[in-house]
């Protein structure tokens, strides 16, 4: 009788994830721009700018890392460090998280995943967290695989 057994292995690419560079804009602004896209907002160009200039200013503790194939830009992550009164070291929130359509299926979503988390234990996070719609349901294959669902759910008050 065969026995077969189904392994992960990582796939072994030239998809390199790091930090964005100030002169990649031009290649960012079109994946920001599908990411509100595919949840149905419009954000303003002031807050692009100001979101923008955030991820390389040193006062702010927001960050953006992309994935990238040679020089052509395939998704980002973007994420920030705040205070919790739930524990003594930082929480790291995922807030977005994009990978253009022609790049999805290569595991992309899962080294941008990896890559924050590896941030996060650098600055001793006590958690990495993120969100998700209900109706998101490509992303919650990704997501079920690489962490767990508290069950938490999200209310929100315009202000």
């Amino acid at each position: 009788m065969i026995h077969w057994e189904i392994v992960y292995e990582p796939q072994t690419s030239a998809v390199q994830v790091d930090f964005i560079k100030e002169d990649e804009y031009q290649q960012w602004l079109p994946h920001w721009q599908s990411y509100q896209a595919f949840y149905q907002v419009d954000l303003s160009d002031a807050i692009t700018q100001t979101t923008w200039a955030s991820f390389f200013d040193t006062k702010e503790q927001i960050y953006c890392a992309v994935a990238r194939e040679g020089n052509k830009m395939l998704g980002f992550v973007h994420f920030l460090y705040h205070r919790s009164t739930w524990a003594m070291t930082d929480y790291c929130y995922l807030e977005d998280l994009f990978v253009a359509l022609e790049a999805r299926g290569k595991h992309i979503g899962k080294q941008l995943i990896d890559f924050l988390a590896q941030d996060a234990k650098k600055h001793d996070s006590a958690q990495l967290y993120w969100h998700t719609q209900q109706t998101n349901t490509t992303a919650h294959r990704l997501y079920d695989w690489v962490a767990d669902n508290p069950g938490v759910i999200e209310y929100r008050m315009p202000l």
